[in-house]
């Protein structure tokens, strides 16, 4: 019997055979791991462990905080703040970053992440998660230990040197990437390790699935309209085939169920808030999954652009997004350039 493959021999490997990670990296990326363990035991404990409904708090976006957006928020940031591989993080539930603190040694990465995306589903008992994503911190004279500043992390998708996901669900499994293809690793909860279940992860470029809200349709620009259309006529319509619709308003359940099986995730503009370019954030939760996607052979965009050369100009900036098989995203983004 083959012997289990675990994160951390995994992560090894990518340092030692492949070049892929310097030793900082891969440290980082096992106290990211470590965290999303401790995420995955307050979920799990649920009303047990008093973690369920609201903190009767909001964040910078204005929306109402679950405990379990707390919680999980304070676990990464304790987790990471003492180990010496990072700069500075950000966070989804935070006004600014949160520079590493002096008592502790700073590293050379900074951290953003989404610590527990889908919290309308918390309390419903249906399947959340983390998303984070690693950058270089890039100085302008990288001799001096200067205060980390919040342009820093505005860099643009394709220089992220890391980013994955943790969905807690029936299983609690964690997807990567380090820029040498996709991994999926599986919690094994007697061994308290994440063990690699497939290390070559790909999207089919064919699909007959989307994910949208469709509650919004009325609210929608022309494009997405079309795109959805065509596929609700199925065999009669100009796609030719029947499609599956699947939705469920947890953006790593859906882009987990796409990565196992295909499909297309959309989250566009539309006209309840037309001043803002779309509702998810770029850094938090469009960028990290957009390498996932892309590493594992699908494509991602805003519409109009791939999704990791969209310029970052805020913290917090919002996006429309596109993701997924690659026919089905080049098909509705070519909708959207051809008006």
């Amino acid at each position: 019997m083959a012997s289990k493959v675990s994160l951390t021999r995994y992560l090894v490997e990518q340092q030692h055979q492949k070049g892929h990670i310097q030793p900082p990296l891969r440290l980082l990326l096992e106290v990211v791991a470590r965290a999303c363990k401790r995420i995955s035991q307050a979920v799990n404990k649920g009303a047990l462990g008093d973690v369920l409904g609201g903190a009767d708090t909001e964040n910078i976006q204005g929306e109402t905080q679950k405990k379990l957006d707390i919680i999980a928020n304070e676990v990464l940031i304790e987790a990471n703040e003492w180990g010496g591989h990072l700069a500075a993080m950000a966070s989804e539930e935070m006004d600014s970053i949160y520079p590493v603190p002096n008592r502790y040694p700073m590293g050379e990465f900074l951290l953003l992440f989404d610590p527990l995306d889908g919290s309308s589903n918390i309390d419903v008992n249906v399947s959340i998660g983390t998303i984070f994503s690693v950058l270089r911190r890039v100085q302008e004279d990288p001799t001096q230990v200067d205060p980390v500043k919040e342009s820093e992390f505005l860099q643009p998708g394709h220089q992220q040197v890391a980013a994955g996901y943790c969905v807690y669900g029936p299983q609690t499994t964690l997807v990567l990437t380090v820029g040498d293809g996709v991994a999926m690793f599986t919690l094994d909860r007697e061994q308290g390790s994440f063990v690699l279940t497939d290390d070559n992860v790909q999207i089919p470029a064919d699909t007959k699935e989307f994910a949208i809200n469709m509650s919004n349709m009325r609210h929608w620009d022309e494009p997405v309209k079309r795109y959805v259309d065509e596929c609700l006529q199925g065999k009669e319509g100009p796609r030719g085939k029947d499609f599956n619709m699947r939705w469920v308003a947890s953006m790593v359940a859906d882009v987990h169920r796409i990565m196992t099986r295909g499909g297309i995730f959309m989250y566009p503009w539309d006209k309840r808030e037309p001043n803002k370019p779309g509702k998810l954030r770029l850094m938090y939760e469009a960028n990290p999954m957009a390498w996932l996607v892309e590493q594992a052979g699908g494509a991602a965009t805003d519409g109009t652009r791939r999704m990791l050369d969209v310029p970052v100009t805020q913290l917090h900036q919002r996006v429309p997004v596109f993701l997924g098989s690659r026919n089905e995203v080049e098909r509705v983004t070519s909708y959207h350039t051809t008006l």
